[in-house]
Parts: C-alpha cells; structure tokens; sequence
C-alpha cells in the first residue's frame, strides 16, 4: 500500500491514497487499524471514494462499526472527499455526519485542507482527538 503518514499540528495522520481497492468489510476495517497501529498514526484519512457504497447506507452496519471500532482504538477518523450524492439520498446519513463533524474523533470534511484545518483547531484548544 502507498499510504502515507503526515505530521498535522504534530499529530501523526496515517492517509490513504485515493486508488486501491474498496474498504467496506470487517477486515478492511480491521486492516485500517492495524496499519494505524503499525504506523502509530493517531488520525486516519480516508479518500470517499475508497470506501464501498454500502458503507454510506447506514442499514448495512458498516459504517458503525467501521466507526465503532476506530473510537474503542482510540483512532480518529477523517473522510475526505464529496458525499453529496450519498447525503441526498439519505437522512440518516446526514445526521451521522452532522453528528460525527460536532465532535472531535471523526469527520466527514470535503478537503485535506479542511482537515487540517479542523486538526489544528482542537489541538490549538487541548482538545484530545482519539
């Protein structure tokens, strides 16, 4: 894999590049964290577009648990990318990300500016991401 590690406002983010294969199933999510761990990446970015549809209808679980399981870890969670399309389609979905972007563990941000941006806003104010 060609993912990445930055240092954002002296965190470690591990990010994701935008080709490769869909990550949607339970050891996909397994296999984030433990690239996470590997790395020692407190945040992980997340191209929209690697993510498999079925992650965006909540009805599959997916999303939860992909969710969940990064918070038991104590990985933050940056999706970054245009969801328009799966918003517009979804209420659920709108509040999850509504929800989700009022807090600091995981977010759904249309650039990496705007993740940087967001990271470097709680680490100004003590706030603990993950």
């Amino acid at each position: 894999m060609s993912d990445l590690i930055r240092h954002v406002h002296g965190r470690r983010v591990l990010v994701y590049p935008a080709d490769g294969p869909p990550l949607a199933t339970g050891p996909a999510i397994l296999d984030v964290i433990g690239d996470a761990w590997y790395h020692q990446a407190e945040w992980v970015v997340l191209p929209a577009q690697r993510l498999d549809a079925d992650f965006f209808r909540l009805r599959t679980g997916i999303a939860g648990e992909f969710l969940q399981k990064l918070v038991n870890y104590r990985i933050g969670l940056a999706v970054v990318g245009d969801i328009s399309a799966h918003l517009a389609a979804s209420t659920a979905l709108r509040d999850l990300v509504r929800e989700c972007n009022r807090g600091d563990q995981a977010w759904f941000l249309p650039t990496m500016a705007d993740f940087d941006r967001r990271l470097g806003a709680i680490t100004a104010a003590g706030d603990m991401p993950a």
